[in-house]
Order: C-alpha cells, then sequence, then structure tokens
C-alpha cells in the first residue's frame, strides 16, 4: 500500500462526521506536508502559483541552512578554543557522549566542532518543537482549523537566535510565549502582527536578562567569560576589536561568540539571497534596511563624539557584527509582520536601518538593536501601509478634480 492510498483509507476518520473529526488539524498537518494540499487554485484570477503556504515555509527553513550548519561549527569551534586556551576540562552529559564516540575537542578539527556544536543545538530544538508545536496543536484542535504551517519557521528562527547556554526550561517559556502572545491571541499565522520567534526571545531577554546578556553566555564552557563584538565596540571602540582576535571577515564569516545562528553574515546573505530568488523575500525591504542603516550611520559618522565610541562606526561593521544580518535575512523580510504596500516597504525597511543603529549608538546599555528595532518596525507597519495607500488615493482622486 503506497503512502498516497494509506492517507486516502485514514481521511474519512477525520473529516466531519468522522470519529477523529475533532482531530483533522493533526491529520491535515501530515497530510499536507508529504503531499500538496488538494485545495491550491489552479485557475485564474486567483493564482499566481501552484506552491502551496507550507512549500513557502519549506523555502525559508531551506534558506536557514548555512546559518543551521554554522551554528553547529560556530557553537562548537568557540567552546572547543576556550577549552584549549583556558585549560578548562570539558564535562557533563555532551563531554561524555563526545568521549565516549572518540570525537575529542580539537579546535582544528573541523568535526569535533560540528559534532560539540551539533549537541548543543539538537536539544534547544526539540524542546522548542515539543513546548511550541503543542501550542500550535492546542490552538488548531479547539479552533477547529489547519494547523498553522507558520511554525516550522518560527521553531527554527527562535533556536537560531538563541545563545546555546540558555537553560531548556527558558527555552520553553520563551517559544511558548512567543506563539501564545505573538500570533495565536491574534488568530494564528497570518493575522499576527508581531515576529512570534523574536516576541519569544524579546520576552527571556527582560525576563531572564542574566541567562539572555552578559559576557558569559556566549561560549558554551562553564566559567568562561568572552565578550560580543558589540560589547567591545560599545565600551572600547571598534577599533580594538583585532587586537582582541575579532576582524572584520572573522565576523563576516562568523568565527566570533554570539547567538547560535545569528554569528555569519556570508551564511545569512545566501539565505536571504535565495528568498529573494524564490521571491519569497521583496527586494524592497532588504534595500530600504540597508540604506537606512548606511545613511544614519554616516550621519553619526560625521557628527562624531568624543565620549561615545560607537558614534565612529562604519556601515559595514554594523553590517556584520550583532544580530543585524539575520535580523534583515530572515525577519526583516517577514511577510506577514512587515509592510504590504511597495512604497511601504522602503519605509519599513529604513525605518528598521535607522532604529538598529540608533539603539546600538545612543543607548549605551543595550549595544544590540535589531530585536528591538524589528518589533518597533512591526507595531508602526500597518499604520505605514495606511498612511502609503491614503496618500495614492489623494493623488489618484486630483486626477479627476
Amino acid at each position: 500500500m503506497g503512502t498516497r492510498s494509506f492517507f486516502d483509507r485514514l481521511e474519512p476518520h477525520f473529516v466531519n462526521g468522522g470519529k477523529y473529526e475533532k482531530y483533522f488539524p493533526l491529520y491535515e498537518m501530515v497530510e499536507s506536508f508529504v503531499y500538496t494540499p488538494k485545495t491550491v487554485t489552479k485557475a485564474a484570477p486567483h493564482a499566481r502559483s501552484f506552491i502551496d503556504m507550507k512549500r513557502i515555509m519549506i523555502y525559508v527553513v531551506v534558506a536557514t541552512i548555512p546559518c543551521i550548519m554554522m551554528a553547529f561549527y560556530n557553537t562548537g569551534f568557540q567552546a572547543n578554543a576556550a577549552m584549549a586556551a583556558t585549560g578548562i576540562e570539558p564535562s557533563g552529559w555532551r563531554a561524555a557522549v563526545l568521549s565516549a564516540l572518540g570525537i575529542g575537542f580539537n579546535p582544528d578539527n573541523v568535526f569535533a566542532n560540528m559534532a560539540h556544536g551539533f549537541m548543543y543545538f539538537l536539544p534547544i530544538y526539540v524542546v522548542t518543537l515539543v513546548a511550541g508545536g503543542v501550542c500550535e496543536v492546542i490552538f488548531s484542535v479547539i479552533r477547529g482549523h489547519e494547523v498553522n504551517e507558520g511554525f516550522l519557521v518560527t521553531s527554527m528562527l527562535y533556536v537560531l537566535i538563541l545563545p546555546a547556554t540558555t537553560p531548556l526550561w527558558q527555552v520553553a517559556l520563551g517559544i511558548i510565549f512567543g506563539v501564545v502572545i505573538g500570533k495565536e491571541v491574534f488568530g494564528g499565522t497570518g493575522k499576527n502582527f508581531l515576529n512570534p520567534a523574536l516576541v519569544g526571545r524579546a520576552f527571556l531577554y527582560f525576563a531572564y536578562p542574566a541567562q539572555m546578556s552578559g559576557d558569559s553566555v556566549w561560549v558554551a564552557v562553564d566559567g568562561y567569560s568572552g565578550a560580543t563584538a558589540l560589547a567591545i565596540s560599545a565600551s572600547d571602540g571598534y577599533q580594538t576589536l583585532a587586537a582582541k582576535g575579532m576582524t572584520w571577515w572573522d565576523s563576516f564569516l562568523g568565527f566570533v561568540p554570539g547567538s547560535m545562528g545569528e554569528t555569519s553574515t556570508l551564511a545569512a546573505l545566501i539565505g536571504v539571497a535565495f528568498l529573494m530568488l524564490t521571491k519569497i523575500a521583496n527586494w524592497r525591504l532588504v534595500a530600504g534596511c540597508l540604506l537606512g542603516m548606511i545613511a544614519f550611520s554616516g550621519l553619526l559618522n560625521i557628527i562624531g563624539s568624543d565620549t561615545n565610541p560607537m558614534f565612529a562606526m562604519p556601515w559595514y561593521w554594523h553590517l556584520v557584527i550583532g544580530g543585524y544580518a539575520f535580523g534583515l535575512a530572515f525577519m526583516v523580510v517577514e511577510p506577514v509582520s512587515a509592510s504590504h504596500t511597495n512604497m511601504g516597504r522602503w519605509i519599513y525597511g529604513a525605518l528598521i536601518g535607522f532604529m538598529v543603529v540608533m539603539i546600538r549608538v545612543i543607548n549605551p546599555a543595550f549595544p544590540e538593536g535589531m530585536m528591538l528595532a524589528i518589533l518597533f518596525a512591526n507595531i508602526f507597519a500597518p499604520l505605514i501601509d495606511h498612511f502609503v495607500v491614503q496618500a495614492n488615493i489623494k493623488r489618484r482622486a486630483k486626477r479627476y478634480v
């Protein structure tokens, strides 16, 4: 019996009148993941292509693969390099597993770095899938609609923006908050005006700042303290990064401390290039965000400051440090919470680029600003579109006066 026949035999039990009618969302979630839904439109005026929402979400996950690979490698590399430099002995269940497999902790061994990083990534992702997935299913069963396919993307993005040292119970709490408060209370995927992954991450940052910030959370070694490039730049200026072993190329490639999937600008750019080529990401959002960041950072460079070294940071450093590139690639272009008009997309992107520089430079207590900048712009996206539409209406009305 083929897979298609298997689903066809099960379907009568889950549709209206079936024995398991109330659990139809579970059946639909699995069936439409394997096969294209039967409801895909095939004729004008609605059809633009035959791709369905789940396939779009899969494309986004595919776009994150370079960041996932770098999350594996850099998480393990930072931990192995820290242990080699300080003489700290590996401990815990991860060390026991890797030692039993004979993999070791050599920072010069690519496989050892990948394996060590994977041991941190996997538990966080599993907890995210279970905790967030349960919330998705509960809301789908209660409302009697399909399981929101957006969680496939939300879960991956959420994991990639977390430090590897995040306690698992906090991982679960954050994704539950992000899914329920950031999305489900507004009606689910397509109706949320905030990015759920960022809502969960912001909740953890403000609720548990000790585990989400500071110098001791970015490298997965107990007792090791290592500042990020942004923290160093905020205190001593970006000119001191090279002396501390962080070159621009290190930051561009991703070999610096930080959240698991955010460190590599190259990986993020590969991802957003794929999304733009497949027409899932709108290039105006990317261009607007880049122009806003470049313009405002250039203005601050001209103004200068004798007391704030961040005024001197050029745009090409803002691009490669912190979560700017990752946020640009996967969250600025997120179609639900972003502006929907073409002019609105330029304004929305530019607002994020402006805000991230302002938060990083003007607010000395919070050197990273991409997360808050995107959430701030999410709130104003409907208002931006409203004024753009009204301006278009007034302009067209004048043609007939």
